[in-house]
C-alpha cells in the first residue's frame, strides 16, 4: 500500500459525529426568528410539512440516498417551506442554517481525530474536506473550524455549493483539481458505504470505511478497508511504503 499525499474525509459521523436528527427542535430556532407567521403554525407543524416534502423529493431514505446526486441547498428548500407556509424570517442563508443544524443536531468531533489530524500534520500528509451536505459552505466551514479549531483543510468542499453530491465522481473530481493531484495519490475516509466508499473508488480514490461513529453496517462489503479508532488509520499509514 502506497503512502497517499493527501486524504479527504467525509464531514458527519466521520469527523464530526452529530446527536440523532431533531427537525422539530431546529424548526422551532428558526421560528424565534419569524416576524409573520399568518396562521400560527408550530413547530411540529412546520416540521411535518419539510417531512412530507423531503419524502416527495426522495432526499433522506437510507436505501436511496446514494441515488439522490443532485443537492438542494438549504436555503432553497427553507425558503419554499416558510414562505409556502405564510411565514416571514428576519434571517436567512447561513444565519438560518446555523440557527437549525445547531439546534437539530449538535455535534462534536469523533474520539481520536485531532490527534490523528495532528498526526498527518507531523507526517506532511495534506488534507479536506468532501461533504453531502444542503447547508451553505459558510456554515460548514464555521462548525468544522469551530469543533476542529487546529485542521489545516486545504479546501472543505460543501455539496450544498457546487450541484453534484457523492457517489457521482464528479465531486471527486473537483476536490482532485482543487489539490492539484492524481487520484492514485489520495485516500478517502467516510461512514457512508455507497457514497463514500463506492464513490471514492469509482473516482480512483482509495477508500477507508470508517465505522468508529455509527454502528457497523450488515456485513456483506468485504471488499474494503474497515477502521473503527484513528488509530487503526495511523497504523495503516505507518505500515505504507
Amino acid at each position: 500500500m502506497n503512502r497517499p499525499k493527501m486524504i479527504l474525509f467525509d464531514y458527519g459521523q466521520t469527523l464530526i459525529c452529530e446527536e440523532k436528527f431533531d427537525g422539530v427542535r431546529g424548526t422551532g430556532a428558526v421560528l424565534e426568528y419569524a416576524t409573520l407567521n399568518k396562521y400560527n403554525h408550530t413547530a411540529e407543524e412546520v416540521q411535518a410539512v419539510a417531512d412530507a416534502l423531503n419524502r416527495e423529493l426522495g432526499r433522506f431514505d437510507p436505501a436511496k440516498r446514494h441515488l439522490f446526486q443532485l443537492e438542494i441547498p438549504t436555503s432553497m428548500f427553507c425558503r419554499y417551506l416558510y414562505e409556502s407556509q405564510g411565514i416571514e424570517l428576519s434571517i436567512s442563508g447561513a444565519k438560518l442554517d446555523e440557527v437549525f443544524w445547531d439546534a437539530a443536531a449538535p455535534g462534536k468531533p469523533t474520539l481520536g481525530i485531532e490527534d490523528f489530524l495532528r498526526f498527518l500534520r507531523r507526517n506532511g500528509i495534506r488534507t479536506g474536506v468532501i461533504s453531502n451536505i444542503s447547508y451553505c459552505g459558510e456554515a460548514v466551514e464555521k462548525r468544522i473550524n469551530t469543533l476542529l479549531p487546529d485542521n489545516e483543510f486545504e479546501f472543505i468542499i460543501a455539496t450544498s455549493e457546487y450541484l453534484y453530491r457523492k457517489p457521482n465522481r464528479r465531486i471527486f473530481e473537483l476536490a482532485l483539481e482543487k489539490a492539484g493531484l492524481c487520484a492514485e495519490d489520495v485516500w478517502y475516509i467516510g461512514d457512508q458505504y455507497e457514497c463514500d466508499i463506492v464513490g471514492a473508488r469509482d473516482a480512483g480514490l482509495m477508500p477507508l470505511w470508517y465505522v468508529g461513529a455509527i454502528d457497523l453496517p450488515q456485513t456483506g462489503q468485504q471488499d474494503v478497508l474497515i477502521i473503527k479508532h484513528w488509530d487503526e488509520a495511523r497504523e495503516l499509514l505507518q505500515g505504507c511504503n
